[in-house]
């Protein structure tokens, strides 16, 4: 069962999500969805152009941003901010756990948050980013 954790009001992120479980997203109001796994990082984990095709018959952009190893280079991080600038409505942003989607969101500060504000709504999300305090200072 998907559970979403919301970072904001534009902003949710969850762990693996099924393509099942996407048709029930546009209901809720998002328009979007962002993957941030690389195609085959599990064994279990539905393949990539399964979850676009869900996304896209339930009338959801899909996007695929992928990071790993917890490395966030500036080009997804920048790129995971154009996704959120861009779309019109609710994103969802999904991986392993929610913590790269968390993390994405939170380097890229689409909303010019302080790092505390960032670090907090993460927080209230259940995603601990304190050690990427000096990182979101640099801007980055």
């Amino acid at each position: 069962m998907m559970e979403l954790k919301v970072i904001d009001d534009t902003l949710a992120v969850a762990a693996q999500i099924q393509p099942e479980e996407l048709a029930s997203l546009a209901d809720r109001g998002f328009t979007a969805v962002v993957c941030n796994r690389p195609d085959g990082e599990e064994q279990d984990q539905p393949m990539l152009d399964d979850m676009r095709r869900a996304a896209e018959a339930a009338g959801l952009a899909f996007h695929h941003l992928p990071v790993s190893g917890g490395l966030f280079p500036p080009a997804a991080v920048a790129a995971f901010g154009a996704v959120r600038r861009g779309t019109q409505g609710k994103v969802l942003a999904y991986c392993r756990t929610g913590t790269r989607a968390a993390t994405l969101d939170a380097l890229a500060n689409v909303h010019g948050l302080s790092v505390a504000e960032r670090i907090s709504r993460a927080g209230a999300a259940g995603y601990d980013l304190s050690a990427l305090a000096e990182r979101m200072d640099a801007g980055g």
